[in-house]
């Protein structure tokens, strides 16, 4: 896949990594803040707003469809909303980058609509399945179009929309996310039932923004035709991204790394308890809830790593955190079995076939499955590896690269700003001889 990016990572290995930092606004929480404050009564403002590229293209689309966003900062954003009727139809199509959670959401925000509007991207989302997406939505009455499966989309004016009880054949928070979105402009109730637990903040935010969201255990329902009502919302640090920092805490010898501030929804806590699966030394201090969301700080201390089997379960609740996981699986003791994680082949890349070429890149003795990998942890040797523009396959890599035998460089590492803007600069805070290289 040529043509991702210019960019590089080259990574000496060798340094011990320690110290405290801050990473990014949850990248989830930002985009929801956006589409549902831009369809609300009144003012939102947004605190601790992501401004990453994949959040930066939902800001843009929202302005496209005649809503005023004010950058009052880096990472506070005023929405004045237009009401649940009040989005107007582009000029031109919508280009949402590299972001599939903004395509698979507005999606379902642009199904009820009664305007046509094309949905685009750049080359890595236009591979990136939408059926999954569009299927429960044309059972809703809903005219989408996508393009053999892929982007572009396009969603057609329908006069309304018909509530439906949905099964979902997977996990998926966009998939169920979409439909509930689709539902505030259905007729009578639209409800889905998940067959595993995936985060929850399209949930809480509409309940957080008035509308009445009921959830009975895997069944969140909504009525069509609530109104919303702008609010204050304070975005805390995301745990994605506050994995790659504490990863390098578990691998330390040292004092390990502190994270401040990063919400600990239990719908996202997967990686956690994985971590402690593995052996890492993970502890949580000054717990609070803000906005609905609760917050902790979190350390990692540098622990002796083994390999075990990741129970199936808590794939769903840390399906964005899974790079990491391969990667620390490659320094742990023994073997560890990855299955039940076919998800991670719809990302950004086919996560398991990216991973897998790349830690046999570095020597690490690997075995791919249809549903995930067995990994036997050993030594990491140098080398190059390509990130195939998926940015949390690039950070995976940059962490495990401080423990490889010779240096490491990563191909195409130019999404990295897509979820993580400064990533370089964190690293290189708590100790990691990286630097970003053009071609």
């Amino acid at each position: 896949m040529s043509g991702l990016g210019s960019k590089s990572f080259v990574i000496n290995p060798g340094a011990d990594l320690a110290g405290t930092v801050a990473v990014p606004g949850d990248k989830s929480i930002s985009h929801r803040s956006l589409m549902l404050g831009a369809i609300a009564n009144g003012r939102t403002r947004v605190s601790g707003f992501l401004p990453g590229e994949d959040c930066l293209a939902t800001l843009a689309a929202m302005r496209a469809m005649g809503v005023s966003v004010e950058r009052v900062s880096e990472t506070e954003v005023i929405i004045d909303g237009v009401g649940l009727h009040g989005l107007k139809q582009p000029d031109g199509v919508i280009d949402l980058g590299n972001s599939g959670t903004a395509m698979r959401l507005m999606m379902g925000l642009l199904a009820g609509q009664g305007f046509q509007v094309t949905l685009t991207g750049d080359e890595s989302l236009s591979v990136r399945p939408m059926e999954r997406v569009a299927k429960p939505l044309r059972q809703m009455s809903a005219g989408i179009d996508t393009t053999e499966g892929k982007p572009p989309v396009v969603i057609n004016a329908v006069e309304t929309l018909s509530g439906i009880h949905y099964e979902m054949p997977m996990a998926s928070a966009q998939v169920k996310s979409a439909v509930l979105l689709a539902g505030l402009y259905a007729d009578g109730e639209t409800s889905v039932r998940e067959p595993a637990v995936t985060r929850d903040h399209t949930e809480r935010m509409l309940q957080g923004f008035g509308v009445p969201v009921e959830v009975n255990g895997p069944v969140a329902s909504l009525r069509g035709g609530c109104e919303l009502q702008g609010m204050d919302v304070q975005v805390p640090a995301d745990i994605s991204s506050a994995t790659f920092p504490l990863a390098a805490g578990c691998i330390s010898s040292g004092r390990g790394v502190t994270v401040t501030h990063v919400g600990v929804n239990p719908t996202r806590t997967g990686i956690l308890d994985i971590l402690k699966l593995l052996g890492a030394s993970i502890e949580q201090s000054e717990a609070a809830s803000v906005g609905g969301e609760p917050v902790a700080t979190l350390t990692a201390a540098g622990s002796s790593l083994k390999g075990c089997e990741i129970p199936p379960h808590l794939v769903p609740l840390a399906i964005d955190e899974f790079p990491m996981v391969f990667a620390l699986a490659a320094l742990a003791e023994g073997e560890t079995l990855i299955t039940g994680a076919e998800e991670l082949r719809a990302k950004e890349s086919d996560r398991i076939s990216a991973m897998v070429s790349g830690l046999q890149t570095l020597g690490v003795s690997i075995e791919e499955l249809p549903d995930g990998a067995k990994i036997t942890g050993g030594p990491v040797q140098g080398g190059v590896v390509d990130s195939l523009g998926d940015h949390r396959i690039a950070m995976a890599f940059a962490v495990l690269a401080s423990h490889a035998a010779n240096p490491v460089t990563i191909l195409n590492v130019d999404n990295v700003a897509t979820s993580f803007p400064g990533f370089v600069e964190c690293m290189q805070s708590i100790g990691l001889d990286i630097s970003e290289i053009s071609a």
